[in-house]
């Protein structure tokens, strides 16, 4: 059982390089927004539909970690400044670990520029319901650029699984192929 946890900050291309990962490899795909968007109707963007968020993905992590599939493509966004995000981040790695799984760690940075150009993407957009108002979408991808330290420092993070594009210029098929390669997946 294999976890890619691919993470950097919001619009950088992490659930359209999952979309081309999981293509050329048994990898499934789960990006981050596939809870959002089933709760966020019901919630909006509260309390309540984060910890609901949290309860549905550690319960999906548990079952499927145990079962017999090929592994897991998930997305997330990733404050470095938050230590509940490395306690989270955590938690879904020893999940899959306790199992007898390996977590590779995926991490995407971009231009703000790029982000903000993808941000407007129909890939996007299809798939993220709350993301079509536009603008209200790139004005809290711009706060959160403000308050939060998305993408980790030099040498901040240290595992044997470890890998980092810088994906502006780079298409998504390029960025899945390199992630592929590299770990012989």
């Amino acid at each position: 059982m294999k976890l890619v946890l691919l993470f950097g900050p919001m619009a950088v291309g992490k659930m359209t390089v999952g979309q081309e990962l999981a293509q050329i490899t048994e990898l499934k795909l789960f990006h981050n927004h596939m809870t959002i968007e089933l709760l966020c109707p019901y919630f909006g963007f509260t309390p309540e539909m984060w910890e609901l968020t949290y309860q549905f993905r550690m319960q999906i992590f548990e079952t499927y970690a145990k079962g017999e599939g090929y592994g897991m493509i998930f997305t997330y966004v990733w404050s470095f400044e938050v230590q509940q995000d490395w306690i989270y981040a955590k938690q879904i790695c020893d999940i899959f670990e306790k199992n007898g799984g390996e977590v590779y760690w995926v991490e995407l940075e971009a231009d703000l520029d790029a982000r903000i150009e993808r941000n407007r993407s129909e890939n996007r957009l299809a798939h993220k319901p709350s993301k079509r108002d536009v603008e209200q979408s790139e004005a809290r991808m711009l706060a959160g650029v403000e308050q939060h330290r998305l993408n980790s420092g030099e040498g901040e993070l240290v595992h044997d699984r470890y890998l980092r594009i810088n994906n502006t210029d780079l298409t998504p098929e390029e960025v899945a192929n390199r992630i592929k390669t590299h770990f012989e997946l």
